[in-house]
């Protein structure tokens, strides 16, 4: 079956949705631009803007190979959700679900771009609104405001869309029974599932599999778009510097890990894509969970630990004419901050970092992972899990390397999150985020920015105590942190991506 099948099939859909009043919402995109951005196919626009076709009824990405529609039928919005709001449905040929993720940090969307993250990480698939709401410090109708004017559509609907997508990538790519793709997908029930799928493409899931070239055997594949440029080879130098012997493998061409995520257990495996600007995950299960296996959370810590929804213009803009990190952005292009795939594992690399050196802390961390780490049967380099919260809070550290004061802060650290009082999901704020971390005791405040920048993705996270840091500062002599703290006013609201700017170049 050719996709071309799909529309024909989904005519008579097609031809109720030109009978409606299809509008997008308004939005800051200025549609000339965007119009002209959609021409040249320019993949840097690539997840910025998705371009609905009042003659189709469809919303393609701008890099969408279909012929160029008119101008006077094109609308365009802020996001796929805003698109489908709007009545459109998204294209079979360019596939939005595959886009780079929207941009989350125009304007002053901070505390959006955070309520994103819990979106894609699933906390509207079981939980409510308000709850969502108030762990953002904001009442349900201030977050919904805040969701129209920078996403263009609402959380909940946010959230549907990303099930939608979600459900659609794992349709088309992988070869998971369709019930196991429903629940991946965060749908309720697979008759919700269904129905979503027929309204959104006017298929069954089932034809969808069939038109696609989804493989078989046991590995699962997941493709990850981003915008260019991107250094790939400099993010997976300074993973292959911190990386954890037996939980991870990186070199020149790849990114490997063990993982253990609800039960279900295994290793993924990250390289570039043979064709366009996406990484491809090959996710191989070693053992399932008792629920179905958690593709979209494994997407969605992928996405953050190589920082795929950064945007390489914004900060280029931001950071370009700053005599200090402007002439290392142009000799690092495509400059991303290096992430966490696990937020409690990258915690434990923080505290066991504090004041020795990358492969000190290296050493310890592979210690503490063949002494309480469960064995898998990975092979080549990948042959544990990473300990638990609750195995570390309750296991004898002594003999490894450490000071007893670096024992006390992995109790304390391990303790609270196996508890639940400490997570690291993120919060109304980057402040309020620092304050609960350096309530532990041995966790200062260089400790607690570094694992907001790297676990939490927060792209203001600033460690301005780091010696390395304000010797790159300074040039001849060091800089004070409080002079530090001053000059980095400027590189606001971008200033993790010029700390990597100065620890890396």
């Amino acid at each position: 079956m050719d996709m071309s099948d799909f529309g024909e099939r989904g005519g008579r859909r097609r031809s109720r949705l030109l009978r409606m009043n299809m509008t997008v919402p308004t939005s800051p995109l200025d549609p000339d631009a965007c119009y002209r951005a959609m021409q040249a196919k320019d993949a840097r626009f690539d997840g910025r803007f998705f371009v609905c076709v009042s003659t189709t009824g469809i919303y393609c990405r701008p890099v969408c190979p279909a012929r160029v529609p008119k101008r006077e039928n094109c609308s365009f919005a802020a996001s796929a959700a805003a698109a489908e709001a709007a009545g459109f449905r998204s294209c079979l040929r360019c596939r939005p679900e595959t886009a780079p993720g929207t941009p989350a940090w125009a304007g002053t969307a901070a505390t959006v771009s955070r309520a994103l993250r819990l979106i894609e990480e699933g906390a509207l698939d079981e939980g409510r609104l308000e709850d969502l709401a108030a762990r953002l410090g904001l009442g349900e109708r201030q977050l919904r405001r805040l969701f129209l004017a920078h996403v263009g559509a609402g959380p909940q609907a946010v959230a549907a869309n990303r099930r939608l997508l979600t459900a659609k990538q794992l349709i088309s790519d992988t070869a998971m029974p369709l019930s196991e793709v429903a629940h991946a997908a965060g749908y309720q029930s697979l008759r919700r599932f269904n129905d979503a799928i027929r309204t959104a493409y006017g298929v069954a899931p089932t034809d969808i599999r069939r038109a696609s070239d989804a493989q078989t055997g046991g590995t699962i594949r997941l493709r990850l778009g981003y915008r260019p440029p991107f250094d790939f080879p400099g993010i997976l130098a300074y993973l292959a510097a911190r990386a954890i012997p037996g939980v991870e493998r990186v070199d020149g061409k790849s990114y490997a890990r063990s993982f253990s995520i609800g039960g279900a257990k295994g290793i993924v495996n990250v390289t570039p894509a043979a064709s366009g600007q996406a990484l491809e995950a090959r996710i191989t299960v070693l053992e399932a969970g008792p629920r179905a296996l958690p593709i979209r959370a494994i997407g969605a810590r992928l996405r953050r630990l190589f920082d795929l929804d950064a945007e390489p213009s914004a900060i280029a803009t931001a950071l370009s004419r700053d005599p200090l990190i402007g002439p290392r952005l142009k000799r690092a292009a495509g400059l991303r901050v290096p992430g966490a795939f696990d937020g409690f594992e990258l915690a434990v690399r923080a505290v066991l970092g504090q004041q020795i050196s990358v492969k000190g802390a290296t050493t310890i961390a592979g210690r503490i992972v063949t002494a309480f780490g469960e064995k898998i049967s990975g092979g080549e380099g990948v042959e544990r899990l990473f300990p638990t919260a609750k195995a570390l809070a309750r296991a004898d550290l002594s003999g490894l390397g450490l000071t007893g004061g670096r024992i006390a802060t992995l109790k304390a650290l391990s303790g609270a999150v196996a508890a639940g009082t400490l997570d690291f999901t993120p919060r109304e704020s980057l402040e309020a985020k620092i304050a609960e971390l350096t309530a532990l005791p041995g966790i200062g405040a260089w400790t607690a920015h570094y694992i907001s920048l790297r676990a939490l993705g927060e792209p203001d996270a600033f460690p301005a105590s780091d010696l390395g840091l304000r010797k790159a500062a300074g040039g001849c002599a060091p800089l004070s942190t409080a002079e530090l703290e001053t000059m980095s006013q400027g590189w606001r609201p971008w200033r993790g991506y010029a700390a990597l700017a100065l620890w890396t170049t």
